[in-house]
């Protein structure tokens, strides 16, 4: 299942500097996490935070 990131989202990037895949890119407001790109490797979770992201 793949990662979502919640509206805690800071919008500081972190999560998109540790993704291995570049699944991770700037949404209207907040980051988002492509679903097809995503690996489901929680690389992002561990990196963010205010643990803003989780799995599905």
């Amino acid at each position: 299942m793949a990662y979502v990131i919640s509206d805690a989202c800071l919008s500081c990037g972190s999560c998109a500097d540790g993704c291995p895949v570049s699944a991770i890119s700037q949404g209207d407001t907040q980051y988002v996490i492509d679903s097809d790109a995503c690996i489901e490797c929680g690389s992002c979770a561990g990196t963010c935070p205010v643990s803003a992201i989780s799995a599905e």
